[in-house]
């Protein structure tokens, strides 16, 4: 029997990851990019297929948008041949680590003891040479056919706003109009980025960008500029969320997982909000700390989605990493948030230079460093813990990490 009191993802731990080939139309098979990093996974574990018994992924097989899913549950089940306890894919998670999350607990629940979750992506190569446009929903047929939209859409598509650029722009504009929050603060997520992503071989943008370039870029929805964007690219990522009472059968000693954050309890939308200066983040974020005797003040290394990079700025505040209204002046200079701060904010240059890979890439890397395996780009003084969150608008999701002693 379950402990009603027992903090139950504590019965989970991440015991490998993996990682394709990341980059820019690589024009690869997205099955054959998940099978490579859900087979590097299992390795790093020191597993092998025949131990996996469990599958989990967010959103599982879609073809719209194009490019936004690489593989399902079926088509990986099948390309492994593995026999499986416990499966679980779709839309309706909190957030992209949703899914991780629902692993934790299977684990914890007996139906699995090793349990592969993955992600994959190849919106690069879906937009051919067309630019992000040719992903976009509800972009019709050259103008020819008008499309039809449903759902959120139907209030969105009729103005011009099929993409997330002009609703995360809404939150950034509401959050300067409140608190005060400057452009030249917001660039900071992207230079910060861009300077990791020069210290990681995989990802998509390593040359220096300076804050002059940022805000000479072209903007796409005011406030949110060209590099305040996250680079669309193929890759996928897999972790292996492993039963605790496995760790002396692994390849290392596991990263632990300390808590998770998944409510929500504000509106379910984009644009209706209760508040406009934040997200779902700031439930979960909250809801994560109350499952630790861990507080903000300990953790060594944050991974935080930016897809857009006022969503950062959202996380920030929402998992009290820095005060209700203050992550401007908080990530300011960019001192704070660099690999040598007192914060490492997305170490592996994030989705912004280090290539869309849909959250899962902040799991990744946040294990990697946990593990003292992320090369030029490692944190110093040994990190002991990391929050690793993902989602923006009415999705969110967190993880708080431990490293095993």
């Amino acid at each position: 029997m379950t402990d009603p009191g027992e903090i139950i993802e504590r019965r989970a731990v991440i015991s490998g990851v993996g990682q394709s080939d990341v980059g820019r139309r690589l024009y690869r098979d997205p099955l054959e990019l998940t099978v490579d990093a859900c087979l590097a996974a299992i390795d790093d574990a020191g597993l092998t297929p025949a131990d996996i018994d469990g599958l989990a992924t967010y959103p599982g097989a879609t073809d719209n948008p194009p490019g936004f899913s690489g593989a399902g549950i079926t088509e990986v089940q099948d390309a492994l041949r593995l026999e499986l306890g416990w499966f679980t894919g779709g839309f309706e998670l909190p957030g992209q680590l949703g899914s991780v999350v629902d692993a934790c607990l299977a684990v914890a629940a007996g139906l699995a003891r090793h349990v592969v979750v993955f992600r994959s992506v190849w919106e690069a190569s879906a937009q051919g040479e067309k630019g992000r446009a040719a992903v976009m929903p509800g972009g019709g047929d050259g103008g020819v056919r008008i499309p039809r939209a449903s759902g959120f859409m139907e209030w969105t598509l009729p103005f011009a706003a099929p993409s997330a650029a002009i609703w995360i722009a809404m939150f950034a504009m509401r959050h300067m109009h409140e608190y005060g929050t400057t452009r030249e603060q917001l660039a900071q997520i992207a230079l910060n980025a861009r300077r990791n992503a020069a210290l990681n071989p995989k990802a998509v943008y390593r040359d220096p960008l300076t804050m002059d370039d940022y805000l000479a870029a072209r903007m796409i929805s005011e406030p949110l500029c060209l590099y305040d964007c996250d680079v669309p690219a193929d890759g996928a990522t897999a972790v292996v969320v492993s039963r605790a009472e496995t760790a002396p059968d692994l390849r290392r000693p596991p990263v632990r997982v300390e808590a998770v954050g998944t409510a929500i309890r504000g509106r379910p939308s984009w644009d209706q909000f209760d508040d406009l200066t934040t997200m779902a983040c700031r439930d979960a974020g909250a809801q994560l700390f109350t499952r630790t005797e861990l507080t903000p003040d300990d953790v060594d290394v944050a991974e935080l989605y930016d897809g857009f990079s006022f969503i950062t700025l959202a996380w920030l505040e929402a998992l009290g990493l820095c005060a209700k209204g203050e992550s401007g002046p908080f990530v300011e200079g960019g001192k704070r948030i660099a690999l040598d701060g007192e914060l490492p904010l997305n170490t592996n240059g994030g989705q912004l230079s280090g290539g869309r890979l849909h959250g899962f890439g902040f799991l990744h890397e946040a294990c990697a460093q946990l593990w003292g395996e992320a090369g030029d780009r490692q944190v110093p003084g040994e990190p002991e813990v990391a929050v690793a969150a993902a989602g923006g608008g009415p999705l969110a999701g967190c993880l708080l990490l431990t490293r095993s002693r």
